[in-house]
């Protein structure tokens, strides 16, 4: 308790201040207790850290506000660029609707659409070459499924004689599955491919005869049968029209014609749905 009150007493013992001029006047000389000094130099620390906390603030706003000022100039220079593009786009499109160079150079518009960015117009033209890109690539697809996809008719001027599915044979009596479509045609009449594709067998095949089989990719195979003469080699390139045999009546048959087979993954299926396309495939 003693030590407590003496150390009160020093918190309030005065100190003396004394303030000398560089001139000749009286010194100032003041008084202050111990604590108030204390407060005095507590209040300074205080205030000046809150000064130091303001100019941080302050410096971190105007940051702000410089990063601010600056994404909106560019969303503005953004707008225009794209309402620029917008604008000419419609234009070409009126021009692309004439039908004659005299209508185009009538109709131009030469009148300065305001400036563009150009590094903004370079990203939109190679984000529209990569869409061009996609489209071009899917087109090239549809398309090689287009020419590996076979239609109409293996040989002109042709009937079919005989269809898919369940028949009684021609030869046996017996009731067995037709996994083919017989188009009857004239002895030596040419036979056709119906797709691109690579010959993957061309020769003798026990009751199919002469055979050919051409691998067109997509999952499609097609076979053709009984033929007189085949003029298409194993590996051979061929495109839809090309002739690759003659229609004949080798192996088991009643007579000339080609037995024509569509297999869709290794499967047969109706070659009559790929026949309707077109009358032949010249």
């Amino acid at each position: 308790m003693y030590k407590m009150k003496k150390f009160i007493r020093r918190l309030f013992n005065p100190v003396t201040i004394i303030l000398v001029s560089s001139g000749n006047k009286k010194p100032v000389s003041a008084k202050l207790p111990s604590i108030g000094i204390i407060l005095l130099l507590a209040s300074w620390i205080v205030f000046t850290g809150y000064i130091i906390s303001v100019g941080v603030t302050t410096t971190k706003y105007f940051a702000i506000k410089d990063k601010l000022d600056f994404y909106y100039s560019q969303f503005v220079e953004l707008r225009t660029t794209i309402n620029s593009l917008k604008k000419a786009e419609t234009q070409f499109n009126r021009l692309f609707s004439l039908k004659s160079k005299e209508d185009i150079l009538e109709t131009l518009d030469v009148s300065d659409t305001g400036s563009l960015d150009m590094d903004l117009l370079k990203k939109q033209i190679e984000r529209s070459m990569e869409t061009v890109g996609e489209i071009k690539d899917y087109l090239r697809q549809q398309r090689d499924i287009y020419f590996a996809t076979p239609i109409g008719m293996p040989v002109d001027k042709g009937y079919i004689s005989s269809n898919f599915g369940w028949r009684t044979h021609p030869l046996t009596g017996k009731r067995n599955f037709h996994s083919g479509v017989d188009v009857a045609a004239w002895p030596g009449s040419p036979v056709r491919a119906t797709a691109d594709g690579i010959v993957s067998f061309a020769g003798w095949s026990g009751g199919s005869g002469k055979l050919v089989v051409i691998e067109h990719g997509f999952g499609f195979t097609t076979c053709f049968a009984h033929n007189r003469k085949i003029i298409v080699k194993v590996g051979q390139r061929v495109k839809r029209g090309d002739v690759i045999s003659y229609v004949g009546s080798t192996g088991n048959t009643t007579g000339p014609h080609v037995h024509y087979e569509v297999w869709i993954d290794k499967k047969p299926v109706n070659a009559k749905t790929f026949m309707g396309v077109k009358k032949n495939v010249q």
